[in-house]
C-alpha cells in the first residue's frame, strides 16, 4: 500500500465544498472539529468561502449556518472623513447585516476591548443611534486609524461575536460553521504569531461546538495554527488550482505543514519543462532558495548554488531578475535566454537538494457524490 499522501481531485467549488463539510460532519468516527487549507493568493479562497456559506442555505429548512471573515467582511464598513470640516471621522456599520445581529443587545464593546488591547493603542466609541465608529488615542478624538489597524479592528470584533456564538449566545444560535480566510493582511510577523495564537485559543475552548475552516496564504500563520491545533481533530490540505484550470487538489498534509514550499517548486519544475516561463518565476524562485537557505543556517540564498559551475553568474543573475515587480496574473514571458538560465539555475539547485516532487496535476480522481 502506498504510504503517499491522499489526493482529492475536484472539478469546481461545489465539489470541494461538499469535501469539506463531509470533513466536518459529524459521523460514528467523529468527523473533524477543524479543516486548515493552505493556497496561494489567486487560489480562489475568498469565493471558496462564499460558496461555503452558500451551500449552507441550500441546506432544507436551514436559512444559514456559517459565520465567515473574508475581504468582503471589511466591506461591512466605510469612511466617512468629513470632507466639509476634516474633523469628525468614522467608521460606518453596515447594520443590516446578520454579521452585527447581538452587536447592541449583548454589549460587545466590553468583548471586543480585551482583544483590541492586545495588538493596538487605540480605542473606540460606537454611536448605535447612528450606526458609526469614533476612534481616539490619548487626547485626540474622531482620529482616523490606519488601514491595518482598521483591519485588526474589525478582526477584533469577529473574535467578541465568536466568543459569543461559542458562549451559547442565542442571536448567534444559528451558527454551526466558522469559516476564517486571511485574517492577517497588512499584520508583521509578531502580530500574526499572536493572532494565530490567540484564534486557536478561542477555538479550542470547551463551550459549544462549532466546525472551522481556515484557509490562508500566509506561510507563518498556518504554520502556527498547525502547531496551535494539532492535539484536536483536524485535516490540514495543500490546495491548488492549475493556471487556467477549474479543477482544484487538495493534498493532505497533516504531517508536512510547510508541503506549500515543496509544491511551488513542483510547479516551477513544470512550467521550466513546458518552457512556459514567465518573470515572476525568479521571484518564487529566489523566494525558494531563501528560504532553503534559512532552514540550512545559511548567511545567504546564494549558499544553496555555492560550488556549482556558473556560481557567481546564477547569484547574479537572482539578484537582478527577481527584483521586479512582476505580476502573475498579467505575466510577461521570458526571453529564450533568459528562459535557459532560470532552467540551468533551478536545475542546479534541484540536483543539489533531492527533494520529492509531488505531481500535482496528474492525480488520481477522487469522486464525490453531487449535493
Amino acid at each position: 500500500m502506498s504510504d503517499k499522501p491522499k489526493i482529492h481531485k475536484l472539478p469546481n467549488l461545489r465539489r470541494l465544498v461538499q469535501r469539506l463539510r463531509d470533513d466536518l460532519r459529524d459521523t460514528p468516527n467523529g468527523g473533524s472539529d477543524f479543516v486548515l487549507l493552505y493556497a496561494y493568493n489567486g487560489t480562489g479562497k475568498t469565493r471558496l468561502s462564499m460558496v461555503f456559506k452558500e451551500a449552507g442555505k441550500r441546506k432544507r429548512g436551514v436559512a444559514r449556518d456559517t459565520l465567515y471573515f473574508n475581504a468582503y467582511t471589511e466591506d461591512l464598513f466605510h469612511w466617512d472623513n468629513d470632507l466639509s470640516n476634516d474633523t469628525e471621522r468614522v467608521l460606518q456599520i453596515n447594520s443590516d447585516s446578520k454579521f452585527f445581529d447581538g452587536f447592541k443587545e449583548l454589549a460587545l464593546e466590553d468583548k471586543i476591548r480585551p482583544y483590541l488591547n492586545r495588538y493596538a493603542e487605540f480605542d473606540f466609541k460606537v454611536d448605535y443611534e447612528k450606526w458609526t465608529i469614533t476612534f481616539s488615542k490619548g487626547d485626540a478624538n474622531h482620529i482616523k486609524v490606519s488601514r491595518g489597524e482598521e483591519n485588526i479592528f474589525i478582526w477584533c470584533i469577529f473574535l467578541a461575536i465568536c466568543e459569543l456564538t461559542l458562549d451559547g449566545s442565542e442571536a448567534y444560535d444559528w451558527v454551526k460553521y466558522f469559516y476564517i480566510d486571511d485574517p492577517i493582511s497588512s499584520l508583521d510577523d509578531n502580530n500574526a504569531i499572536a493572532v494565530a495564537s490567540d484564534l486557536a485559543q478561542l477555538l479550542k475552548r470547551e463551550t459549544k461546538r462549532v466546525k472551522t475552516v481556515i484557509s490562508s496564504h500566509h506561510s507563518l500563520f498556518f504554520n502556527v495554527m498547525c502547531n496551535e491545533l494539532k492535539k484536536t481533530s483536524h485535516k490540514t490540505y495543500f490546495l491548488h488550482r492549475g493556471n487556467g484550470s477549474g479543477t482544484y487538489t487538495l493534498r493532505a498534509t497533516d504531517d508536512t505543514p510547510f508541503f506549500h514550499h515543496v509544491a511551488m517548486l513542483a510547479e516551477l519544475q513544470k512550467a521550466s519543462e513546458s518552457g512556459k516561463l514567465y518573470t515572476h518565476h525568479f521571484n518564487m524562485l529566489r523566494s525558494i532558495l531563501e528560504k532553503t537557505a534559512t532552514f540550512f543556517g545559511f548567511n545567504d540564498f546564494s549558499a544553496c548554488i555555492h560550488g556549482v559551475d556558473d556560481e557567481v553568474l546564477f547569484a547574479r543573475a537572482l539578484n537582478l531578475l527577481s527584483h521586479g515587480k512582476y505580476s502573475a496574473y498579467e505575466p510577461k514571458e521570458m526571453g529564450e535566454d533568459t528562459k535557459q538560465l532560470f532552467q540551468n539555475i533551478l536545475s542546479a539547485f534541484l540536483n543539489r537538494y533531492q527533494f520529492d516532487l509531488p505531481e500535482m496535476i496528474t492525480v488520481t480522481t477522487t469522486q464525490t457524490n453531487p449535493s
